[in-house]
């Protein structure tokens, strides 16, 4: 992210982890305290692949962070936490992504209304 912003790749990286509503319900979850993935998947309702799927997303972003610790009786436990984010997103902060975008615009004749 630049001074002025996200560029379009980031934007999108950033609106595309967040467009889904699990993936919401977690970073709401992980705002107050970090968690492991069990616990998670208990307090969220959802199954543990489903919710290391949504986290992958979400690291990829870089909106959540993950730290591989041991329990006491020596298990791996895997506990995540939301990364402070702010996306400003208005027509301006769109205008201003959109010619960084690495996915080249469509030209006008193969694009037809």
């Amino acid at each position: 992210m630049t001074a002025t912003g996200p560029s379009g790749d980031e934007l999108l990286r950033l609106l595309g982890a967040l467009a889904n509503p699990h993936r919401l319900r977690i970073v709401a979850a992980l705002r107050a305290e970090r968690a492991y993935v069990s616990q998670l998947a208990r307090e969220l309702g959802i199954s543990r692949a489903l919710l290391q799927l949504h986290l992958r997303k979400l690291e990829a972003a870089g909106l959540v962070s993950a730290t591989l610790e041991l329990s006491e009786d020596g298990k791996a436990m895997k506990f995540y936490e939301v990364e402070p984010f702010r996306v400003e997103l208005s027509p301006d902060t769109i205008a201003a992504a959109a010619p960084t975008l690495s996915t080249p615009a469509p030209d006008d004749e193969g694009e037809r209304a």
